[in-house]
């Protein structure tokens, strides 16, 4: 590409910033995005009639120091269904240990992904876990809104019936984000949490 001195300059691409990749047999398939390639494991969970895009804004705010990882909970988005959910936590560790970043990872999880970090870090190591609230979505800015829709499913419903009401307590090692959707009200904000965490 030629510049205005008339030298000819070569840019060379840039890998993809976000990759998705999937994990698992087809009936156990979970689909994830993946931000950076070294650091502390972050392992993003969407709540119920969600999916992993609701991450892609913080995501996309945490560089160095990390490997964020937004997954599509059993039903959501691209990940297959499950009539049963009880080996989900270990399909998640066996997710975490396949990125081969040998450390505990950062859980953050949003509504009945709350749920499911809590029961992950009561079976395996992990750094710290994060809960964030569900609620009014007119908290979120107008350009985040579209990362905060639902859709609703009686069939993900009845899988994830268990979970609903479910109440989520201050665990070891646990930290309440304030408000909902505090990764889409302020993602840099809440990018900066993570790392702080990191």
């Amino acid at each position: 590409m030629p510049t205005d001195s008339g030298k000819t300059v070569l840019v060379h691409p840039q890998p993809p910033r976000r990759s998705t990749h999937a994990h698992g047999s087809p009936r156990n398939r979970l689909v994830y995005d993946r931000w950076g390639r070294f650091g502390r494991p972050v392992l993003l969970l969407h709540g119920l009639f969600y999916d992993r895009t609701m991450w892609w804004p913080v995501a996309a705010e945490l560089d160095g120091g990390c490997a964020a990882v937004a997954v599509d909970l059993p039903g959501h988005g691209d990940s297959a269904a499950r009539p049963d959910l009880s080996g989900l936590v270990t399909d998640l560790a066996a997710l975490v240990h396949r990125l081969d970043l040998h450390r505990a990872p950062v859980l953050v999880g949003h509504g009945a992904g709350a749920v499911l970090a809590h029961e992950f870090a009561s079976r395996y190591v992990v750094q710290t876990v994060i809960t964030v609230d569900d609620g009014d979505v007119s908290v979120v800015p107008e350009a985040y809104r579209q990362f905060a829709v639902r859709k609703p499913d009686a069939e993900v419903a009845a899988t994830y019936r268990e979970w609903s009401g479910v109440p989520v307590g201050a665990a070891p090692q646990a930290h309440v984000a304030d408000g909902p959707f505090p990764h889409l009200r302020d993602p840099a904000a809440f990018a900066a949490v993570l790392h702080g965490l990191i």
